[in-house]
């Protein structure tokens, strides 16, 4: 007996930036009676390869295909999948297998993308799975006060105690509130949970037999941060003349191997921005014609506008030029080299002399 478009067939097309959600759903998926009635199936995980995707397509028809006369079935989880839908004929014969399914075998489809993506990886998987009574679905991690709220929820499941403040004070220790839009958060729900059954060992059981709460001083005792790097953010740090929150901000974007080339395009770039920003608004310009004589969006207009008032004209030209220095010794011009040490020093030294407030 195949599925076709059974009203709970056991698949799913999950996508977005909250890898424990994926995880979760495919789970929660494997082990729900109404999908495998004879019980929850094996996990079988495969990933999509471009340069391999007519052996692997046909892999996964066979293994959906065939059914088994004792034990669990098999639920397919596969991850990467576009590459193996490039080709029409390695399509074709995907989208066909989600038609074959054996009694006891599923499969889920979980893609994790970049933060703000909307829509999934792929439409024509995620429209055939719906097509045949699958779920399709969009995780996005949670942030600022919804993580906390979505630690206390993973505590409950976990019968952990949390203190008032604790679950606040991990989720800004796991970059739940930092707000720059190019910031990784696929990992942030999986080091929270992690994080959370560390906090769990700290204390034992209070006599009557209930768990003690995890305070928020246990949090900061124990938790490292792992705040993640935002590029963007570190920019407006330097263009705001933030001096130690851009520190800190670089700190995290050199600890997480960032290119030294990467940060310094984004710094000549915004630094050039702000002289001729600066430059502008001199000669009697507003942010609103800056829409028009520089062809901005009317938000970053005003963030320009802003962040050009806070230099002057000499201090954003000696700024750009200790940046093309710093660029000529990451780069080895005229034979001079540096080591990564002192790459990073020259970092430091660049936000700290020229990002700090004037006077």
């Amino acid at each position: 007996m195949t599925i076709a478009t059974a009203a709970r067939a056991p698949l799913l097309y999950a996508w977005g930036d909250d890898a424990y959600g994926l995880d979760a759903a495919v789970e929660a998926l494997r082990t729900d009676p109404a999908r495998f009635p004879s019980g929850a199936p094996e996990r079988w995980r495969v990933r999509g390869d471009a340069g391999d995707a007519a052996r692997i397509v046909g892999e996964i028809r066979e293994r959906l295909a065939t059914g088994t006369m004792f034990g669990s079935g098999t639920l397919a989880v596969l991850t990467n999948a576009t590459p193996l839908v490039r080709r029409n004929v390695d399509r074709d014969a995907l989208v066909g297998a989600i038609a074959l399914l054996a009694d006891g075998n599923g499969l889920a489809i979980a893609e994790e993308t970049e933060s703000g993506k909307k829509d999934p990886p792929s439409k024509v998987l995620s429209d055939a799975v719906r097509a045949a009574g699958g779920d399709v679905r969009r995780f996005e991690a949670p942030r600022e006060g919804g993580l906390a709220a979505w630690i206390e929820a993973r505590a409950r499941e976990r019968g952990i105690v949390l203190a008032q403040g604790a679950a606040k004070e991990l989720a800004t220790r796991v970059g739940g509130f930092v707000r720059e839009g190019d910031v990784d958060r696929r990992q942030q729900g999986r080091i929270a949970v992690m994080e959370l059954e560390k906090l769990a060992l700290r204390h034992a059981a209070a006599p009557d037999g209930s768990p003690a709460p995890v305070t928020a001083d246990d949090v900061r005792d124990l938790v490292p941060e792992a705040v993640p790097g935002t590029i963007w953010g570190f920019v407006d740090a330097v263009g705001m003349r933030r001096r130690q929150h851009a520190l800190e901000l670089l700190e995290r974007l050199l600890e997480a191997a960032t290119p030294e080339p990467v940060l310094l395009a984004v710094l000549h770039r915004r630094i050039r921005e702000l002289l001729e920003v600066r430059d502008r608004i001199g000669s009697g310009e507003t942010p609103g014609s800056l829409v028009r004589s520089m062809k901005l969006q009317p938000f970053r207009a005003e963030t320009l506008a802003r962040q050009a008032q806070a230099w002057t004209m000499g201090e954003l030209a000696a700024a750009l030029e200790e940046l093309l220095e710093l660029d000529s010794r990451v780069k080895g011009v005229g034979g001079a080299t540096a080591g990564d040490a002192a790459i990073r020093l020259a970092f430091h030294l660049w936000v700290a002399d020229r990002v700090g407030a004037r006077g």
